[in-house]
C-alpha cells in the first residue's frame, strides 16, 4: 500500500514580465521560492532528502545550481522537463518518491527565465517533439503561427462550430481571471478589464485575443512534501495538505483521431481527472476550488468538460451561469491563473500547488474560497504530458 504524500510548506515569487526585474537570474528565483517553502513548513534545508527540479529552458543541471542557493548537503537532484506542465511532473516525482517509501522529506521546485515574445524552439537542426501534432492539426485546420495559439484557438473554433460556443464565453473567462488577479499580489497582471477591452483587444488567433493568452513570464515555485510519520515527528499536522489523488498521462491514440481538443489533450486531461477521482473517492462536485491549465481561455472551456465539471459541450453553460467564479458551484483559478498570473513554464505547476495549499488553510487572503475542504489541480504540456492533482485538508 502507498504510503500518504502531504504538502507540508509552500512557496513562490511575484511572477513578472521577462527581464523586469534586473539581475535576477534563475538561482536567485530558487532561492526565494524555496526559502519561503522551507520557512513556511518550519524546517531546515538538511532535513530534505531528494529534490526534484523543473524548468524548461535552460542547461543541464540547471536544478543543482538553483539547489545550491539552499545548500549542498549531496541529495540527489533530479531534473525535470516536460513543457508547460514541468511545475507538476516534478510535483509528482516527488510525491511517487515518498509513496515508494524512498524518502520521508523532498522538495519539489520549478522556475523559469524566458525571452520574451512567443514561445519558440531551441534546435532547429533535428526534429521537433510537436512536429506529428501540428501536422495533424494542420490537416484539419487552417495554420497560423505562432503554433501555440493555433493549437488552442484551433480547439475552440472547433468547439464552436460543434457546440454553438461563442467568443463571448471564451472572453468571459478572460476577464473573470483578470478579475480575479487583482487580489494575488504574486500576479504578473492584477488589472482589471471588461468583457468589451477583453473582445476588443488584438486578436491572436480568432476568437482568442491578447488578453485571453497567457504571457511569457519569469519566476520560481517550490513545495515541500513529506510522509505521514514526518508530519508526525515534527509536529506538522496543522499546516499539512493531503494530497489524496494524483496521476500523470502522457498522448494516447486518440490525441491524432482527427479532433483538434485532443491535439491539445483534452484526452489525457480527461483519464488523469477519472484516475483521480478513483483514487481520492472524490467527484467533481465535492471540490471547491481549481486551479487549472488556461494558457488559453478555450483550454479553460475545454478544460471543464475533461474535469467533469459539466458534460461535454456544455461548458459555455457553465460560463453563462456565473459557476466558475465566487458565489458559483466552484471558483477556478482564484490566483488569476495563467493568463493573468503569469506562466514560467516549469514554475507553475507548483504555483498552482501553492495557492490550493493557501485556500485549504485558509490563507488566501482576499482570494479566499469559503470553506474549502478539498482543492483540485490540472497542468498539461504539449507533447504531452497531463497532471492532476486532488488535495484535501489534512
Amino acid at each position: 500500500m502507498a504510503n500518504r504524500v502531504y504538502v507540508v510548506g509552500v512557496g513562490m515569487t511575484k511572477f513578472e514580465k521577462p527581464g523586469r526585474r534586473e539581475g535576477w537570474d534563475y538561482p536567485q528565483m530558487a532561492r526565494e521560492a524555496g526559502t519561503n517553502a522551507l520557512e513556511d513548513a518550519g524546517v531546515a534545508y538538511d532535513v530534505v532528502q531528494q529534490a526534484y527540479v523543473g524548468y524548461v529552458y535552460g542547461e543541464s543541471t540547471s536544478g543543482q545550481r538553483a539547489v545550491y542557493e539552499l545548500g549542498m548537503t549531496g541529495i540527489p537532484v533530479v531534473n525535470v522537463n516536460n513543457n508547460c506542465s514541468t511545475g507538476s511532473t516534478a510535483l509528482y516525482l516527488a510525491a511517487e518518491a515518498i509513496r515508494g517509501g524512498r524518502a520521508d522529506c523532498v522538495l519539489a521546485l520549478g522556475f523559469e527565465k524566458m525571452q520574451p515574445g512567443s514561445l519558440a524552439s531551441t534546435y532547429d537542426d533535428r526534429e521537433q517533439p510537436l512536429g506529428n501534432h501540428l501536422q495533424a492539426l494542420a490537416e484539419i485546420s487552417e495554420v497560423l503561427f505562432p503554433p501555440a495559439p493555433w493549437m488552442f484557438g484551433a480547439a475552440g473554433r472547433e468547439h464552436m462550430a460543434k457546440y454553438g460556443t461563442t467568443a463571448e464565453h471564451f472572453a468571459k473567462i478572460g476577464e473573470k481571471n483578470h478579475r480575479h488577479s487583482v487580489n494575488n499580489p504574486y500576479a504578473q497582471f492584477q488589472d482589471v478589464y471588461s468583457l468589451e477591452d477583453i473582445l476588443a483587444s488584438r486578436m491572436i488567433y480568432d476568437p482568442l485575443t491578447k488578453l485571453q493568452c497567457s504571457p511569457t513570464s519569469d519566476g520560481s515555485g517550490a513545495a515541500i512534501l513529506a510522509s505521514e510519520s514526518f508530519v508526525a515527528d515534527h509536529d506538522l499536522a496543522g499546516r499539512a495538505v493531503e494530497i489524496v489523488g494524483q496521476a500523470l498521462t502522457t498522448d494516447f491514440r486518440s490525441t491524432f483521431d482527427g479532433s483538434a481538443k485532443n491535439i491539445v489533450g483534452y484526452d489525457m486531461t480527461r483519464q488523469a481527472a477519472l484516475s483521480v477521482y478513483d483514487q481520492a473517492g472524490l467527484g467533481p462536485a465535492d471540490f471547491q476550488v481549481v486551479e487549472l491549465h488556461d494558457c488559453f481561455s478555450a483550454n479553460e472551456l475545454l478544460t471543464y468538460e475533461a474535469l467533469g465539471l459539466c458534460e461535454e459541450g456544455e461548458g459555455g453553460h457553465l460560463v453563462d451561469a456565473g459557476d466558475t467564479t465566487y458565489g458559483g458551484r466552484w471558483v477556478v483559478n482564484p490566483s488569476g491563473g495563467l493568463i493573468s498570473k503569469g506562466h514560467p513554464l516549469g514554475a507553475t505547476g507548483l504555483a498552482q500547488c501553492a495557492e490550493l495549499t493557501w485556500q485549504l488553510r485558509g490563507d488566501a487572503d482576499r482570494r479566499q474560497v469559503p470553506d474549502v475542504r478539498a482543492a483540485l489541480q490540472h497542468n498539461i504540456g504539449l507533447g504531452g504530458a497531463a497532471v492532476v492533482t486532488a488535495y484535501q485538508r489534512a
